[in-house]
């Protein structure tokens, strides 16, 4: 559970003792309600993370709303974008291991997550990761009703494949935007979840792509 949860809830659940008691108690059934959704929509549950080395995961639970390559910077990377609705999970995770080499906050509107301006327009919070010679960009998103977003990490931290980074408070949208070589897993309407759904296998660098083919080649036996 997201400390979050708590919060909203006993503000809530105070607002219900105070109306129950000064108007008839039905009419607190409304902010107890409340109460409840906050506590299950800041639900932060574990997860297993794959231990593949270049496995690049969701960011957060959610839809697959596009596939696609864009350019950036004069590069050609593939885009995975996920539209997380107000039933989902909002906790964000890393989607690889490596060091947080950039975090840009940008203001903006605050269009339907699932229009594709909002990739541009809306405000987020753009975070660069890079890990194992290969460089991952992530956005968290605003959508219609979100209207704040939360990163914990900083500049210089290292982190971990699937580790909790933060999260986006109510409907919203991440992207991710990684190297146009890597093996995309998933496709339009799919359901993925933070942490635990590999969105796509990055082209491996170095030393360790012998490593990783032959564990793949293993897996698949």
């Amino acid at each position: 559970m997201v400390r979050d949860g708590y919060y909203y809830a006993l503000a809530l659940i105070a607002a219900g003792v105070l109306v129950g008691g000064f108007t008839r108690p039905i009419w607190a059934l409304i902010p107890l309600a409340l109460a409840l959704f906050f506590l299950w929509f800041f639900r932060d549950p574990e997860r297993r993370i794959p231990d593949l080395a270049s496995a690049l995961v969701s960011p957060g639970d959610g839809k697959v709303t596009d596939v696609s390559f864009v350019t950036v910077g004069g590069e050609k990377q593939a885009r995975v974008s996920i539209f997380l609705s107000v039933f989902d999970v909002h906790v964000n995770r890393s989607p690889i291991a490596g060091m947080v080499r950039d975090v840009r906050y940008q203001r903006g509107k605050y269009l339907n997550a699932m229009n594709p301006a909002s990739a541009e327009q809306n405000e987020q919070n753009v975070v660069r990761v890079e890990g194992d010679g290969q460089v991952v960009v992530f956005k968290q998103i605003a959508g219609l009703l979100a209207r704040r977003i939360v990163f914990n990490p900083k500049v210089g931290d290292r982190l971990e494949r699937g580790q909790r980074v933060g999260l986006i408070k109510f409907g919203s949208r991440v992207d991710v935007l990684f190297d146009s070589s890597a093996a995309v897993q998933v496709k339009v309407g799919d359901r993925v979840r933070g942490g635990a759904s590999v969105l796509a296998y990055l082209q491996p660098k170095g030393e360790l792509a012998g490593a990783v083919r032959h564990s793949a080649n293993e897996g698949s036996r």
